[in-house]
């Protein structure tokens, strides 16, 4: 998985690279709090940074819920529907089962955003992965953030509770 990401954010950061200059925009997600989180991931490559949340008494090796965010500095006017088409064509290579669900969608106004899970998993592991995922285009940057489980299937609560911590983040100008 994080590989097809590292694919995306490196594209995307090739493109805009020379754009980045003086930027001071970020995305913060307000996330459920029963999960104490912690930082088990923060990668900066380029204009593109990667975190990785997840629970306080969880490792990256081993752990059952994972958030991961994906800020591309500089990276505007990208259409989020061909990023959703990339991301999934990118996850059907190694698990053509996948599907696709858009879930929400905002393309009006500024900081259009999209939501969509991805489900069941990834590779030949037995351990399906599913994921919800939330991309927004911000003044200065693109976001890509998704919520995986190590499930077959992403249940409507889990979905609507995610969509609405999505959809709660704000875009902060420092």
């Amino acid at each position: 998985m994080k590989t097809y990401i590292l694919l995306i954010v490196a594209l995307l950061t090739a493109v805009t690279a020379a754009f980045a200059q003086n930027n001071n925009e970020t995305l913060r997600l307000f996330l459920p709090t029963e999960y104490k989180w912690k930082m088990a991931s923060d990668q900066e490559s380029g204009n593109a940074r990667m975190m990785e949340l997840i629970p306080g008494n969880e490792t990256l090796n081993n752990w059952s819920i994972i958030v991961t965010t994906v800020s591309m500095k500089g990276v505007k006017n990208t259409p989020l529907t061909s990023i959703m088409n990339t991301i999934y064509n990118k996850t059907k290579v190694n698990a053509p089962q996948s599907k696709l669900v858009m879930i929400e969608r905002k393309d009006v106004g500024p900081n259009p955003w999209i939501i969509f899970r991805i489900s069941p998993g990834f590779g030949k592991s037995r351990n399906p992965e599913s994921q919800l995922y939330y991309l927004i285009q911000g003044n200065q940057n693109l976001y890509n953030n998704f919520v995986a489980v190590k499930k077959d299937m992403l249940g409507p609560l889990f979905i609507d509770q995610w969509t609405r911590v999505f959809k709660s983040s704000k875009l902060i100008y420092k």
